[in-house]
């Protein structure tokens, strides 16, 4: 099945169901991944528009 007969047989309301699923996996991805960085590389990445030309 190619990809086209696919989309073409979800209909609106099947596509609006994989974009919020869609959605939700890169919401929570995000999520997940900002609460294991630790607090060092937080404060590093916060620094960085201030920093300047460091490496």
């Amino acid at each position: 099945m190619r990809l086209s007969e696919l989309m073409s047989a979800l209909g609106p309301t099947g596509l609006t169901e994989v974009a919020l699923l869609l959605f939700l996996a890169v919401f929570i991805a995000v999520g997940v991944r900002a609460w294991r960085t630790g607090a060092d590389e937080q404060d590093r990445n916060a620094r960085l528009p201030l920093d300047g030309d460091l490496p």
